[in-house]
């Protein structure tokens, strides 16, 4: 059986990163297909792919940019010519899922979230700090994408949704059946280091949606030490907010160092509503809680009490009293570990070939 993979695009890792490894590790064969790759910034796993981009890798400041072109990615994914492949398994939060498939192949979509900025306008631009000048002009190309959206949606044959948050925005949005395979963690690399540190820890992507500016706030009152992995678009004015005992890490690419870091923090805060969200099982891999915002998929990876602490508002005052809480609470290394290993990679793994199988693709 020949098969592709295809996925939206490749100029930062995340958890929907982490899936098209997995998937590849089940068809190493496979090509992956996407609009742009931008192989300085991805882990090296990517460069021993082959991986076939489309005419977007080539436009002008297309990785410093990448979201100024988003009316062009419907394109680029039906430009791909994918004759003679009998399953195409595309990883989609946004276009990968719109390619155009053989008539007789199969097309399996993991689904990460229906588009964002597409079915949930209104909270998106709202959180995300749009342009006024962007929000005159976006709904216009927005209604367009929505009927692209809904009408990609009759080549695929399945939809595998990571998390019940998902399950339940493809049925509101799209009127279909999906089966939960929760995405990927790897328990053998993110594993407990006798490390001792009073730092909390957050590891993200600075974007305005991720509501990490309730971290820095609390953080500042608490004076509390708090390190922060990641970079984005919100970083200039999350550093403005933050007082002298919280510091910036930017990306780190040792990812033995983000083990070191994980392992040797207190507590991740979680701030953010996230369709399932890896970090805080990343953390628990390697035996840490995490307090987390009691809404999305937090909700499917922590237990309160036992794996971390809920804070009920999305506000820097509920984020200090579960910081509160938490520090008058034991956590058991072992509890941690073993709920991580539900979403162990191995276990993902043998979930998706099963699929397969019981759906007589493979």
């Amino acid at each position: 059986m020949k098969v592709a993979l295809v996925h939206d695009y490749l100029y930062q890792m995340g958890g929907a990163e982490r899936v098209v490894l997995a998937l590849h590790e089940i068809f190493p064969e496979a090509p992956l297909y996407t609009s742009i790759y931008d192989r300085d910034r991805m882990p090296e796993e990517f460069k021993r792919m082959e991986v076939k981009t489309s005419f977007m890798q080539d436009l002008p400041w297309i990785f410093k940019k990448p979201r100024h072109y988003f009316w062009l990615y419907p394109r680029a994914f039906e430009s791909f010519d994918l004759s003679g492949y009998d399953l195409v398994i595309s990883s989609s939060s946004a276009f990968a899922k719109g390619i155009k498939k053989p008539a007789a192949a199969k097309h399996v979509c993991y689904c990460h979230t229906p588009m964002r900025f597409v079915w949930r306008y209104q909270t998106y631009i709202r959180e995300e700090g749009i342009n006024p000048i962007y929000k005159m002009v976006l709904p216009v190309f927005l209604d367009r994408l929505k009927n692209w959206d809904l009408r990609t949606n009759r080549g695929v044959d399945h939809f595998i949704v990571n998390s019940k948050v998902v399950s339940a925005r493809v049925r509101e949005y799209y009127d279909r059946d999906s089966v939960i395979i929760y995405p990927p963690v790897d328990t053998r690399f993110f594993r407990p280091q006798v490390i001792h540190s009073d730092c909390f820890l957050i590891v993200s992507r600075l974007l305005p949606y991720k509501r990490l500016d309730i971290a820095v706030k609390a953080f500042n009152d608490l004076g509390l030490p708090l390190k922060i992995v990641g970079e984005g678009p919100d970083e200039g004015r999350l550093k403005r907010l933050a007082a002298k005992n919280i510091e910036f890490l930017g990306r780190v690419v040792d990812d033995e160092a983000v083990v070191r870091l994980y392992a040797g923090c207190r507590a991740l805060i979680f701030t953010g509503e996230e369709d399932l969200g890896l970090a805080p099982l990343e953390a628990a891999s390697c035996g840490r809680p995490t307090i987390a915002w009691s809404e999305g998929g937090a909700l499917e990876t922590i237990i309160d009490g036992q794996t971390g602490v809920f804070f009920a508002e999305q506000t820097a005052e509920s984020l200090k009293s579960a910081v509160s809480r938490f520090m008058g609470s034991k956590f058991d290394s072992q509890s941690l570990r073993q709920q991580a290993e539900k979403f162990d990679k191995e276990k993902f793994k043998e979930r998706i070939t099963r699929f397969l199988h019981e759906n007589k693709i493979l």
